[in-house]
């Protein structure tokens, strides 16, 4: 059956407000059932089974730690797995309020990384949460700190079930006896017979937390011996095109791009054959980051479920028809949590996407991911002020010797390259371009799109 492309019943300019007129579909042959079919996601992320699980069932030996306000380590209420999980209330004093384990059995984490699943009932006054593993009652420790909760996009929010995984290249702090080289590389990964996860509130309020796992799983090494990078773009700047293609195809190197489709063929940004000459002889990704630039600019969690899942049906149709089949998406900036109408944003990317790419820095992104619709990202990339240079990336121990000898999934979020002197923090300069590139080269981590990642190594 013959299909019509989706168009909008306005033309929104960058500027203008998003309201429901401006995104309204003017045809509505994308919902006939053979087209539908084209516009989900074509697989599933695996999941990776753990080689050793700790559920908080009966028995589970763990005891609070730290300030604590109250808890039930045996609370039958809630739980995602089992009959029971952890809980606790901090103290809302900001001290570390936890739950532990100390002279366990030896645990071997060599080629591993834990990967935790939890619920924080409001994380309004939630500050930091981290974890220890550790010997000695964690008299020698390596600690990780995989949320730190604040304004704007959070990994970890109210009232859901999340989980997370936390790689050796994402330790914080080390003490006692564990330490790490120049090049990020620990001088122990087994014998750990004490592991504690901790909560610090903001010290205003407490905040209760329900611990459902903590399992050790095979890290992104088992795939990729070196780790992996993914660069990524988004908003479809023309000098993508001029100057970070033509470098990075010396290397054969192969990006992804996050398109907004109302704006190519405008000033500054890619031409619609621009972006198939890039898909098609240099092997990019060509995937989604909004359809329109209004609902961009205004983000998704200003819009209603329909109208973000318009906005993403129609993205989606887009690429199935100009033949890029891209199953990657990028949040608008960065917004993932609830639409207007108080909808998970994930939740509805998940219907047309098998990722969807945050711009959360915190920690690498793992392989496979422990949540596919919340990709982790090293954002803010720039040669200007108030942007993270290019030397923290390449300087010894930086993130890129840490995804080559602890292995991760480090995806760079990039935007705009620039020959003069930036004057954003989205600017990049392409002579650090060229020497970020060359960093990644010289060090021989592999260099992917996020649906290759995907697609090959599933």
């Amino acid at each position: 059956m013959a299909y019509t492309l989706p168009v909008w019943a306005d033309s929104p300019a960058t500027t203008s407000p998003v309201n429901a007129a401006n995104l309204t579909l003017a045809n509505t042959a994308i919902n006939d059932l053979d087209f539908r079919s084209q516009l989900g996601p074509s697989r599933r992320i695996p999941f990776r089974p753990a080689t050793y699980i700790q559920n908080f069932q009966t028995g589970h030996g763990w005891t609070t730690s730290g300030s604590v306000g109250s808890s039930n380590l045996n609370d039958t209420s809630t739980f995602i797995r089992g009959t029971q999980c952890a809980t606790v209330t901090t103290a809302a004093n900001a001290l570390q309020s936890g739950i532990a384990i100390t002279g366990g059995t030896a645990r071997d984490l060599t080629g591993k990384m834990i990967r935790l699943t939890f619920q924080v009932v409001d994380v309004t006054h939630l500050g930091t949460i981290a974890f220890y593993a550790g010997t000695s009652s964690m008299a020698n420790y390596f600690q990780w700190a995989p949320h730190i909760h604040g304004a704007g996009v959070n990994w970890v929010q109210s009232g859901e079930w999340v989980s997370i995984t936390i790689p050796w290249a994402n330790v914080k702090n080390v003490a006692g006896t564990c330490t790490l080289s120049s090049t990020g590389v620990p001088n122990t990964t087994t014998g750990f017979t004490d592991f504690r996860f901790a909560v610090y509130d903001d010290g205003v309020a407490a905040v209760t937390y329900h611990l459902q796992s903590m399992e050790i799983v095979p890290d992104t090494s088992t795939t990729f011996p070196t780790g992996v990078v993914s660069i990524t773009f988004d908003d479809t700047y023309q000098s993508v095109y001029d100057y970070a293609r033509p470098y990075m195809d010396g290397y054969g190197y192969r990006g992804t791009i996050y398109s907004i489709v109302d704006l190519l063929g405008t000033s500054g940004k890619f031409t619609l054959p621009e972006l198939k000459t890039l898909s098609q002889f240099s092997g990019w990704e060509v995937a989604g980051h909004a359809y329109t630039s209004a609902a961009h600019n205004a983000g998704y969690d200003t819009l209603t479920a329909a109208q973000v899942s318009t906005e993403m049906r129609s993205m989606k149709a887009w690429l199935v028809a100009n033949g890029f089949y891209a199953d990657s998406f990028a949040y608008p900036q960065g917004k993932f949590s609830l639409t207007s109408d108080s909808v998970p944003i994930d939740s509805i990317a998940a219907q047309y996407f098998a990722t969807s790419r945050t711009i959360i820095s915190e920690n690498a992104e793992t392989w496979p991911p422990p949540m596919p619709q919340r990709l982790r990202a090293w954002t803010g990339i720039s040669s200007a002020t108030g942007g993270t240079p290019v030397s923290t990336m390449t300087a010894a121990g930086g993130p890129l010797d840490r995804c080559v000898v602890n292995g991760d999934w480090l995806i760079l979020c990039l935007h705009q390259l620039t020959t003069t002197t930036p004057g954003a923090t989205t600017q990049l300069l392409q002579s650090d371009f060229n020497t970020l590139i060359d960093a990644i080269n010289s060090r021989g981590i592999p260099v992917l799109p996020v649906g290759d990642v995907v697609r090959y190594y599933s």
